[in-house]
């Protein structure tokens, strides 16, 4: 009888090798102690590439903000977005010392439980902001190569704030309506940023469906935008071979799968398991499950932190003015402020909109 229980427990998804969770802080206590989801290989590589994400990605999202808060001009749609995709992606690396933190204290929590809810909620309400702002870049930009749109008003930078300000408030009330559902839990356990049972606050599993639905629309969204991008372009590229520009065209195309490709490497997995995990959460899961799906959810994570990290290269590979606009503050630092006037009439020029559309794509990126 024992062989067989044996045998079949890698099988079994829904295998009961412990009581699920009875009230409160006993329930955790309990869920804890005869499933230790703690490992020390698995800390390790946390600790290791959180902290290069942190150093990496706190140098690139403050030089990606110093450079958007020193264009002099009128921002266009594009560059409020990005803006506030940089300080979003701040506001994530401001949490990972806390995770660094807790995995270096052999994932042991003493900061308190309603602080621990509260960094964990930051820092996934912030990766959504930015899912979402990528989202609404690569709708901006589809808008503008389609000639039917060109005049759009509401393709304005005005509209594009109001888009940013409206973003920002569904989060934080999202970010509030989940912390009350935290509370509610009632978890005192010393652990922290874990696998949790959601039988008893299946609100919140709820939340977290339409979070996953929200970036698979948001994903979709991509892949039609940039592919009709990238068709226009090529398209307008072999109607003017002949035209000393041509080639423009066709590099901004590749340029355009950028966003996309680290979209996916960094996102795609992660939301691909989402839908597994948090079913199993609302179910009585054995230990053996837990552990897996604990270990494969904090790996699956470490992609998404990533993002914060590409997000500023994906700025200075894909926009000319963002490289043009780096070297002239770099510049402006070596020679000091004699040629200011000199540079900003520069920036204005190379920040104009130009009449092809592939100098308008690398403008508005």
């Amino acid at each position: 009888m024992a062989g067989a229980s044996t045998t079949s427990k890698p099988f079994s998804f829904h295998e009961t090798v412990f009581p699920d969770n009875q009230s409160g802080q006993s329930g955790n206590d309990s869920e804890s102690s005869k499933c230790p989801l703690d490992e020390p290989s698995l800390s390790v590589t946390l600790i290791t590439f959180y902290s290069f994400i942190f150093v990496v990605g706190l140098a690139g999202n403050i030089l990606a903000l110093y450079v958007f808060l020193g264009i002099h001009r009128k921002r266009n749609s594009i560059q409020v977005y990005l803006l506030n995709v940089a300080i979003a992606d701040l506001l994530l690396i401001f949490c990972l010392p806390f995770r660094i933190l807790y995995h270096t204290n052999q994932d042991e929590w003493t900061l308190g439980a309603v602080f621990c809810k509260v960094v964990g909620l930051l820092f996934y309400m912030n990766m959504y902001i930015s899912i979402t702002f990528l989202g609404l870049i690569s709708l901006d930009r589809y808008a503008k190569i389609n000639r039917s749109f060109q005049q759009h008003k509401g393709l304005t930078p005005k509209h594009s704030i109001y888009s940013c300000c409206f973003v920002w408030m569904c989060a934080v009330l999202g970010f509030l309506v989940m912390l009350v559902f935290s509370i509610r839990e009632n978890d005192q356990s010393a652990m922290c940023f874990h696998y949790r049972n959601k039988k008893k606050v299946k609100g919140e599993a709820i939340f977290n469906f339409i979070l996953v639905i929200l970036f698979w629309f948001t994903f979709l969204l991509l892949i039609l935008s940039y592919a009709k991008i990238a068709k226009n372009l090529l398209r307008i590229s072999k109607r003017r071979s002949n035209f000393p520009n041509s080639r423009k065209y066709a590099k901004t195309a590749r340029n355009s799968f950028i966003v996309l490709i680290i979209f996916t490497i960094c996102f795609v997995p992660y939301h691909g398991f989402r839908f597994i995990y948090i079913t199993s959460q609302l179910r009585d899961t054995s230990c053996y499950w837990k552990k897996i799906f604990h270990k494969t959810n904090e790996i699956m994570l470490v992609f998404s932190a990533f993002n914060s990290c590409l997000d500023p290269v994906m700025y200075f590979l894909m926009s000319s003015n963002i490289r043009k606009t780096v070297y002239h503050l770099l510049f402006r630092r070596f020679q000091g402020e004699s040629s200011r006037s000199e540079s900003t009439s520069e920036f204005k020029q190379a920040y104009s909109l130009q009449d092809s559309t592939a100098a308008r794509i690398q403008a508005n990126i």
